[in-house]
């Protein structure tokens, strides 16, 4: 399971048709931990909100999407 810290976050409040039933949902760009350079994934969050600085890890994605939750 990959852990990281949330290098950006924003609420989505008007998505696109396919989420509107997901509305507000939180998404943000985490910098995983680990390796020898830098490596940032685009993600939603599950559960609590976050902001920037949260640790985060993932979950289960879900159709194909990664999703991640503060730990």
């Amino acid at each position: 399971m990959r852990t990281g810290v949330v290098y950006t976050e924003t609420v989505i409040y008007s998505p696109p048709v396919a989420f509107t039933s997901d509305a507000p949902y939180q998404t943000a760009i985490v910098s995983l931990e680990g390796g020898s350079r830098p490596v940032r994934v685009s993600c939603r969050i599950q559960g609590e909100r976050v902001v920037i600085g949260d640790r985060v890890e993932e979950v289960e994605p879900r159709g194909g999407v990664p999703f991640f939750r503060k730990v």
